[in-house]
């Protein structure tokens, strides 16, 4: 008897705490109900932060709001300190992704072409990049990498961002 008693006593303080935990990954509306849009803005990505942990692509996420959003030195410090570490090359290709987005392009193109040549065998990327590139006005550039992309496995996610592109259709990140 004692040790069902144990048993359900240990099982029901795990499910209270389990249900702080849970409570407390709430957001409380006061961080953003009444406030400024800045402050709310302010408030929310502070809990990203937090919520983002280590995980890049997460950071990289709001970096990209911080980046075009008006508060790009915030931004950036995410993205160099992502850059400055150990980091995947989708990394890279994330941020320049924001670059591109921000109408950075020399400074996105840069990361792309280091991305591509990185990653060889990436056909969804390397359509995207080309779409990019194609967005950009350098068509002959832009089908020199769908060429590349479409050699090495027919996709329907390079297909789209290809075809997206000649008729101006960014590419969905």
């Amino acid at each position: 008897m004692k040790k069902q008693f144990s048993v359900a006593l240990v099982t029901g303080i795990f499910a209270m705490g389990v249900g702080v935990g849970m409570a407390a990954q709430k957001l409380s509306p006061s961080l953003y109900h009444g406030k400024s849009k800045t402050d709310a803005a302010k408030a929310l990505l502070d809990a990203a932060r937090t919520e983002a942990g280590d995980g890049s692509w997460e950071r990289i996420a709001i970096g990209r709001i911080y980046y075009l959003g008006g508060q790009k030195a915030e931004g950036q410090a995410m993205f160099d300190s992502i850059l400055s570490g150990k980091h995947e090359p989708s990394d890279e290709f994330r941020i320049a992704r924001v670059y591109r987005e921000a109408g950075e392009w020399s400074r996105a193109k840069a990361m792309f072409d280091s991305y591509v040549a990185k990653n060889p065998k990436d056909e969804k990327e390397i359509a995207e990049v080309g779409a990019y590139y194609l967005l950009a006005g350098d068509r002959d550039t832009a089908e020199s990498l769908f060429d590349r992309s479409f050699a090495i496995t027919p996709e329907l996610w390079a297909t789209i961002p290809a075809a997206g592109a000649y008729l101006g259709v960014v590419p969905q990140p």
